[in-house]
């Protein structure tokens, strides 16, 4: 294909929900924008995670930015003209019996959060079993989110999209930028078959790809792509409005789950496998499956006799301190990162991409990006 210049105010590289929702609260400020997506937008991280809109189990530092992020889910309906299933049915974190010690933990993250607007109700003994009978006797305490829930991921991304697109922003699917440079007071874009793409700003948002891409502007950092272990299960009867999952130091037991109003459950958590960003490929590994599984039955045993339905998996991207790279280049003016979420970017997904969009149009956001800061990689 003949190079064909494309030229707008920013220009965004990934399609997820990072880079969609930073697209439409752009546009909402009256700024271009053209998003370019290898595949299709949400197809990656955004559009296969286990969709918990989540607050508590952050670090406090980041609940300025889930807070924002929280606001938004609840009007997302309204705010984009499409539905993608919020339920704000609450978020329960609960410990097991072996490892009592995480009660003491539960109450000092409580108070912290409290001074961050988020309120947390700490449940056990014959309360505990009252209000959620479905718990089983390994349960020992629970950390109540009232405020929280979950979302369907493959909807949101692509809700953004097509938001941010009605706004005048363009969204180029199925077009992988294969090299970028600063050129002047632009930057330029080479894409697979040619064509070109030039901007005054460029915000990464390139999920487990990220990394490489920020290396073009001597900026490298390591991401570690992993694929997570999701399962969905036949559909029951509607019982369990809230998502819940478990508190617990040993990745095995980080299991989770949801149930949507269809009446299905939607499970994750435990081990993950690797991927393969190269090749675009993750597969599900068996016996992750199985250990998910076996501690979603210590979870809630009520689960135990369901069938099975579905399994599936994605390509995450984590950094080696299981924190995203957020904020401005520290060498290239104009260039701007949000990636490296590390399987925990869905929440804060569309306060990124306010926050992003407030950064880039204003040079400046109240919510606090230290701790995200790209030079913490520096060798």
């Amino acid at each position: 294909m003949n190079a064909v210049t494309t030229h707008s105010d920013v220009a965004i590289i990934g399609g997820g929900l990072m880079g969609c929702s930073a697209a439409f609260f752009l546009r909402q400020r009256g700024i271009s924008v053209t998003v370019l997506e290898t595949d299709k937008v949400g197809r990656q991280a955004s559009g296969t995670n286990f969709g918990n809109v989540r607050r508590q189990g952050r670090p406090i530092f980041q609940l300025p930015l889930a807070n924002r992020a929280s606001a938004i889910w609840r009007q997302a309906n309204a705010l984009l003209g499409s539905d993608v299933e919020y339920l704000q049915g609450g978020h329960m974190r609960v410990c097991f019996r072996d490892r009592p010690g995480n009660v003491g933990a539960m109450e000092d993250y409580a108070a912290k959060a409290r001074e961050e607007g988020l309120d947390l109700e700490l449940i056990s003994g014959n309360m505990l079993r009252q209000r959620f009978p479905w718990l089983g006797p390994e349960v020992l305490a629970a950390s109540w989110s009232p405020l929280d829930g979950h979302a369907n991921p493959r909807l949101a991304a692509p809700a953004f999209a097509r938001a941010a697109a009605r706004l005048g922003a363009a969204i180029v699917e199925d077009t992988k930028i294969v090299h970028a440079s600063k050129q002047g007071e632009d930057f330029e874009l080479v894409a697979e078959d040619g064509r070109l793409f030039r901007a005054p700003v460029v915000l990464i948002t390139a999920g487990a790809w990220a990394g490489k891409v920020a290396a073009w502007f001597d900026e490298p950092v390591p991401i570690t792509p992993r694929a997570p272990t999701m399962t969905v299960t036949e559909p029951v009867p509607f019982a369990i409005p809230c998502s819940v999952g478990v508190m617990t130091p040993e990745e095995i037991e980080t299991v989770y789950f949801r149930q949507v109003e269809r009446g299905n459950l939607v499970l994750g958590g435990s081990t993950r496998a690797p991927s393969y960003p190269d090749e675009y490929r993750a597969w599900v590994m068996p016996q992750n499956t199985l250990t998910q599984l076996e501690h979603i039955r210590r979870l809630a045993p009520g689960l135990a006799p369901l069938q099975i339905i579905r399994v599936w998996s994605g390509i995450e991207g984590y950094t080696d301190d299981y924190l995203p790279v957020m904020g401005p280049s520290a060498k290239v003016p104009g260039l701007f990162h949000a990636f490296g979420f590390s399987g925990s970017g869905f929440q804060i997904g569309p306060g990124v991409g306010e926050t992003m969009a407030e950064l880039i149009a204003t040079g400046a956001t109240d919510i606090p990006l230290a701790p995200y800061d790209v030079r913490r990689f520096d060798k």
